[in-house]
């Protein structure tokens, strides 16, 4: 069973399941995050999003962290899984996220992110885990990202 964070489900309600993967980037005492302002609901987030249909999670992590961030990532290594339910304004759609994250190296920028309303940050990383939007990502940050 995985962890569910967040809202509980509304049994009156249709939820579209969405897989997504996230990633952890962390550089020294510093984390890369994406930092979301459509002008309605800023928020810091982790990295990533949907996997497309056909698309391998890898893959998508790959896509996704680069379209957020700008950057390029090696060597992910799965850590764990969560889900949410949770509208989403952009789709106009009720979703169960099923959200699997990943750590990675940070490589390099490879330009601005491509993505509409993102803007890659570098924070240390008791901030980012104090201000990361949702539960799960905060809670996968926090068993991952230990500051000594």
């Amino acid at each position: 069973m995985i962890r569910r964070f967040g809202e509980s489900p509304d049994p009156q309600r249709k939820y579209t399941r969405r897989p997504g993967v996230y990633a952890l980037l962390p550089r020294g005492r510093s984390v890369l995050v994406t930092w979301y302002d459509d002008g309605e609901r800023p928020e810091l987030q982790l990295p990533g999003g949907g996997v497309d249909p056909g698309e391998s999670p890898i893959t998508a992590l790959h896509r996704e962290v680069y379209e957020e961030t700008g950057w390029l990532i090696a060597a992910p290594r799965r850590v764990g899984a969560f889900r949410r339910f949770t509208y989403m304004p952009e789709y106009d759609l009720w979703a169960e996220k099923l959200c699997t994250i990943y750590t990675a190296r940070p490589i390099r920028p490879k330009g601005p992110p491509t993505e509409e309303f993102h803007e890659a940050r570098w924070m240390d990383i008791p901030d980012a885990l104090e201000q990361l939007g949702n539960a799960g990502d905060r809670f996968f940050a926090a068993q991952i990202l230990r500051v000594s």
